[in-house]
This record gives structure tokens, C-alpha cells and sequence, in this order.
């Protein structure tokens, strides 16, 4: 009988290890998934670059100006959605053997990114 229990215990640490490691991945999932979010924000700002570069010519010149905010405004969106769920995520969500990223960290980057989209903005509307 004393054997039974014994690989009962086992199998039941076993588990909950397993159950540790799937929670760590998930962990790191949501950090993977946030830098991709950041990454896609980038190509929205690259967008309106490219747009505003090919459409300099254009008349009325305010219109190929017009949407490439537009773009801006989708990376804009994209970054804080990505600070959002990201922190959303990481409450939920505990580590065990992996160190994860501090929320500020999330902020940081959404807030920089934010800043730099805003920058490029105000640069494509004097050119």
C-alpha cells in the first residue's frame, strides 16, 4: 500500500512541475508576443514613411500627408494595446524558473515608441 501512495506523490509532483514549466512558457510567450506587437507598430511607422515618400508629389499635398498619420496613428495603437495586454498577461501569470520582464519595462518601450512615432509625425507634416 505504502508503495501505491508513493508513486502517487510522484506522479503528482511530476505534474505540478510540468503545470510550472508550461506557466514559465506561457511567460515567455507573452514577452515574444509583445516585441512582435512593437515590431508591427515599427512597420506602421516605415508605412507612412514609404507613403509619404512615394506620394511626395501629390495633390493636394496635404493628402499623402493625412494618411500616412493615419499609419502613425495605427503604430500609436498598436504599441498601447501591446503595453496593455502584455501587462494583462503577466498578472495572470506567475513564474517559477524563468525571470520575467517588469511591467515598467513594457511601459518604457510603449512610451519611447510612442514618442518616436509622434516625432516622425510632426517631421512628415514640415516636410
Amino acid at each position: 500500500m505504502q508503495d501505491g501512495s508513493a508513486d502517487q506523490d510522484r506522479k503528482t509532483d511530476w505534474a505540478e512541475e510540468r503545470t510550472d514549466w508550461a506557466e514559465d512558457r506561457t511567460v515567455l510567450a507573452n514577452e515574444r508576443t509583445f516585441a512582435g506587437w512593437m515590431r508591427t507598430g515599427m512597420a506602421a511607422i516605415a508605412i507612412a514613411v514609404g507613403l509619404r515618400a512615394v506620394f511626395n508629389a501629390a495633390e493636394p499635398t496635404w493628402l499623402p500627408k493625412l494618411v500616412a498619420t493615419v499609419f502613425i496613428g495605427a503604430a500609436l495603437t498598436i504599441f498601447w494595446s501591446a503595453w496593455r495586454n502584455a501587462t494583462r498577461g503577466h498578472k495572470r501569470l506567475s513564474t517559477h524558473a524563468t525571470h520575467e520582464q517588469d511591467t515598467r519595462f513594457f511601459a518604457t518601450l510603449a512610451a519611447t515608441f510612442s514618442i518616436g512615432a509622434m516625432a516622425v509625425g510632426a517631421i512628415l507634416w514640415t516636410l
